[in-house]
């Protein structure tokens, strides 16, 4: 592999922006999710109590118990982190050597702090998947004490960039394995994008179109994304570029068009930022002019490129001939169309996979293993001087030995895929992924595991009341589904949490999801912070005396229908029952949503606000209004443009 050190940089900036992504969606919904007032206030995850601090810090480590020093409660807390994660971020992106180890140490640490009172609207792939590619990201970054000078290349940064490679591999190996041991019938009949793009969380405008292309391209399409997901990962590891680029455009292609047709927050911009792993110096523009020619000019440069090219087409060809084998494609020249159907059953698909993974692991040893050596030989042969030798050396075997370190307790996750693989790996390094489990260095990956909506893609509308027989309203959230006329958005990369978790609450019942009963609450008693994350409030002057929700199963239209309309839907059932306040008060006591408020005293003396508190809510005050996608926005176009001055 070629030279990576603006590659290294491209990746590192990616990961700066992808932070500021995520703090700023997260900061504009603090209030409604997680204030005192809130669906699930965060105060109720770190109790009050007499143990010390450090105590609390060992067994739950989140900045937030710290901040009370400085006057901060946990909402403010959590506000002041968000800020400070975010400034952090911008600085990262507009300045090339502030991006070093110490900065994405505190953007990991401080999003691991609201991670860990985030309950379950921190609880998705994508922020477990930033957690582990932030801490690889540390490693990866320069220790750039010296800010006056420019950060410089290092040896051992190709072992750094070979785990960001294995963690891009294990999480789309992992995507496209699941996909047929959960044994879903839409995903072996070929037919889950028939329900996707109108069944996913949030679609967008262009989601409405892809569900109208014709059957045999949806089946197709299904094909290739078994082939990007589970077999172009191996090609990540290959010595020759001109596969690894083959292999880079089409994870880069897949993501793009869920990106086109999916709002996934930074979740796709996050893998896309992992694929920059596979990229060289030389795709990015920067190469040695000289070298390339003299080299190119040599016997043995053209025979290595002949050779490459040669075992490039062979790669290719038995790809499409599996393709053609396995599900047996056929061109239809009636319907001027390509048929496709499963050619294998399951058990030839778990005997693969149970034969295939000790292989996968051996191939990530052996790829390591040349890496490390790989990187040891240019300490000895590029650097000059005896000392520096020394030095580089030094750091390699430190990095070498973290790197074998990670790869060691993903194996665990990595193994999930397969019960022989999980159960066959050695004891000890099961208790070296426990013991760092609190830590959540790496995890299993599995998305899109079953389709759901098959059938009409459920959602749950809510409606409230002032008197039943006189009619309800419905309440209109800001991206979800719910007005058949309103147009799908595009949101990404901010993601409205209770949108999403509105999502995963019609495929269960309100029963499973208490926070549910939160919200219902929460609109019974006109909570401000809450009705701040709805589009359309019914009830403007007070809040209703009755809410229900009511289960509905939503399609798409079709071409050529009549209707102006996205949706149509059809009554499913009753999703919650009609409740009041009064009803719901016993619960609520006990879920200790309401917080008491303790009045002072005559003669008490009330106190004075911190600076840091002062800041914090002048911050929130002035900018605190504004939707998530334009605080996003605001800030990254400027930051973007400055990073070219800088």
């Amino acid at each position: 592999m070629g030279k990576i050190a603006l590659t290294k940089d491209a990746l590192l900036w990616c990961m700066s922006s992808i932070y500021l992504f995520a703090f700023v969606s997260l900061y504009s919904q603090i209030p409604g999710l997680y204030g005192d007032n809130g669906i699930l206030p965060a105060r109720l995850v770190l109790p009050v109590d007499s143990k010390p601090e450090l105590k609390k810090f060992q067994h739950q480590p989140t900045l937030l118990w710290l901040l009370p020093a400085i006057g901060l409660d946990v909402p403010n807390g959590m506000d002041f982190i968000c800020i400070l994660g975010a400034a952090i971020s911008l600085i990262c992106m507009i300045s090339r050597r502030m991006r070093d180890a110490f900065m994405f140490a505190a953007l990991w640490f401080l999003y691991f702090s609201v991670y860990q009172v985030g309950q379950t609207f921190l609880w998705f792939q994508w922020d477990i998947l930033l957690l582990e590619t932030g801490f690889l990201t540390i490693l990866l970054a320069p220790m750039h004490l010296f800010k006056w000078r420019d950060p410089v290349y290092r040896h051992h940064d190709s072992i750094m960039m070979w785990l960001m490679k294995w963690l891009l591999f294990r999480l789309m190996f992992a995507s496209g394995v699941v996909k047929l041991t959960s044994m879903c019938p839409t995903w072996w009949g070929l037919t889950a994008l028939d329900w996707h793009y109108e069944s996913q969380c949030i679609p967008t405008p262009l989601a409405w179109y892809a569900h109208q292309l014709p059957e045999w391209f949806q089946r197709l399409s299904v094909v290739m994304t078994y082939v990007i997901e589970m077999a172009l990962p191996f090609l990540f590891f290959s010595p020759i570029r001109n596969l690894r680029l083959f292999a880079f455009f089409g994870q880069v292609l897949l993501q793009v068009l869920i990106i086109l047709t999916g709002n996934y927050n930074f979740f796709n911009l996050l893998t896309i930022a992992l694929c920059i792993s596979l990229l060289d110096d030389q795709f990015l523009g920067r190469h040695n002019n000289k070298n390339l020619s003299a080299n190119q000019s040599s016997l043995m440069s053209r025979l290595m490129s002949r050779l490459s090219t040669t075992i490039s087409l062979v790669t290719y060809a038995g790809m499409v001939y599996a393709m053609v084998k396995y599900f047996k494609l056929t061109i239809n020249t009636k319907r001027y169309s390509v048929e496709s159907e499963v050619a294998f059953t399951s058990d030839e698909f778990f005997e693969a996979i149970q034969v295939a993974m000790p292989y996968t692991i051996g191939f990530g040893i052996a790829s390591l293993a040349l890496e490390v050596l790989s990187a040891l030989w240019r300490c000895l042969s590029e650097d000059s001087g005896f000392f520096n030798k020394l030095w580089s050396l030094f750091q390699c075997l430190i990095m070498t030995f973290a790197a074998v370190g990670m790869f060691t307790i993903s194996l665990v996750p990595h193994c999930v895929v397969d019960r022989t693989a999980y159960h066959n790996l050695w004891p000890e390094i099961h208790k070296m992924k426990e013991s760092t489990d609190f830590l959540h260095l790496t995890h299993s990956y599995g998305l899109f595991r079953r389709m759901t909506g098959v059938g009409g893609r459920p959602e749950v509308i809510i409606e409230g009341s002032y008197y039943p027989e006189s009619g309800w309203k419905p309440y209109e959230f800001m991206y979800k589904p719910g007005n058949l006329s309103a147009m799908p958005p595009f949101v990404a990369p901010h993601q409205p949490r209770l949108d999403w978790q509105m999502w995963f609450a019609a495929l269960g019942s309100y029963e499973h999801n208490k926070w549910f009963v939160n919200l219902i609450y929460r609109l019974l008693d006109g909570q401000q912070e809450v009705l701040d994350l709805i589009a359309h409030n019914p009830f403007e002057n007070k809040p209703p005396k009755y809410v229900r929700a009511k289960l509905y199963h939503y399609s798409y239209t079709k071409f050529g229908d009549t209707s102006a309309d996205w949706w149509k839907r059809r009554n499913a059932r009753e999703y919650l029952p009609t409740v009041d306040k009064d009803s719901l008060m016993d619960y609520v006591r006990k879920s200790g949503i309401i917080k008491k408020v303790k009045k002072p005293k005559k003669g008490e003396v009330t106190e004075e606000p911190t600076l840091a508190k002062e800041i914090t809510v002048q911050i929130r005050e002035l900018i605190g209004h504004l939707p998530g996608p334009t605080l996003i926005c605001s800030l990254f176009i400027p930051a973007v443009i400055m990073s070219y001055f800088f």
